[in-house]
């Protein structure tokens, strides 16, 4: 299939192997019940053999909703996808499972990475002098002003070591505005912000860049900090524009097979019309742009 076939949220590739691999949020399930994950698998990110199914929820498994945002890397000769689980009876939290090919069968590996008590989405995984580190959204149900957090991982990924710290909040940036549907969907009063779909990607200069997403004046939006001391741990500097502002959201930063710096992201942020796109990016004098 096409990549404007793909109905994915969140898409996340993997390059391995002269291949790319593409895992995402199934759009159809993504509100509702979710039993599963996906994978496509390309060599020029406009073709793709798929969807194959890289873990199905097995009979009595905890979470049978909020299945999103899964992002795998490669480590230690495996496949570790970093994904989101929720449920009826748990807040949304952040687990690892594990495979020995990018196309799985996947595996519930690790144990919950974020606090039982925290609603927590969308975990990346950086690495920094060889210590990895999950970077995740601390929720707006619990943090009406949108955290960004970080905790350091075992070296295996299978836990969490020490507290979560806050990196920033989307109350900080310009560019970021309150849901206007906090009320009506969340029952929530006053002003309500959120996080989302963080990516890290080392620039070379010293800096660290991290894109996200929020709300704009447009609606989904992406925007980027900054952390010139070139540490995960900041401090944060929000750029004051969105790089991509509007409707489309939920962004990582990857290398492709020749070597350019590429952004993928889901395009549009309507519910079930959501597609993966794929857009140059460099990072500059002016910092980290698009050629949206």
């Amino acid at each position: 299939m096409r990549t404007n076939e793909v109905n994915i949220r969140d898409p996340f590739i993997l390059v391995y192997g002269g291949k790319y691999y593409l895992y995402g949020t199934r759009s159809a399930s993504c509100w509702g019940s979710a039993d599963g994950f996906d994978c496509y698998v390309s060599s020029d990110l406009e073709n793709w053999e798929g969807p194959v199914e890289i873990f199905h929820r097995p009979e009595g498994f905890f979470a049978d909703r909020e299945y999103w945002a899964p992002e795998c890397i490669y480590y230690r000769d495996a496949f570790y996808l970093i994904t989101t689980f929720g449920g009826k009876d748990i807040k949304k939290g952040i687990y690892v499972l594990k495979a020995d090919n990018p196309t799985g069968p996947f595996e519930v590996y690790s144990d919950r990475l974020t606090k039982e008590d925290w609603t927590c989405i969308d975990g990346t995984v950086y690495f920094e002098d060889s210590t990895p580190y999950l970077i995740f959204s601390h929720s707006f149900e619990d943090t009406p002003d949108g955290d960004m957090c970080i905790v350091k991982l075992s070296k295996d990924l299978k836990r969490a070591e020490g507290g979560a710290a806050v990196l920033f909040s989307a109350a900080e940036a310009k560019w970021a505005k309150p849901v206007p549907f906090a009320k009506a969907e969340f029952g929530m009063d006053g002003d309500v912000y959120f996080t989302d779909g963080p990516s890290i990607v080392d620039a070379g200069n010293g800096k660290l860049y991290m894109t996200w997403s929020s709300w704009g004046n447009c609606g989904y939006a992406v925007g980027v900090a900054v952390s010139e001391s070139g540490r995960v741990s900041g401090p944060w500097k929000q750029i004051d524009t969105p790089i991509y502002p509007e409707n489309g959201g939920h962004g990582m930063m990857f290398q492709d097979l020749n070597g350019k710096l590429k952004f993928s992201l889901h395009f549009p942020n309507d519910k079930y019309k959501e597609r993966p796109i794929f857009v140059d990016a460099v990072i500059g004098e002016k910092g980290l742009m698009l050629d949206a």
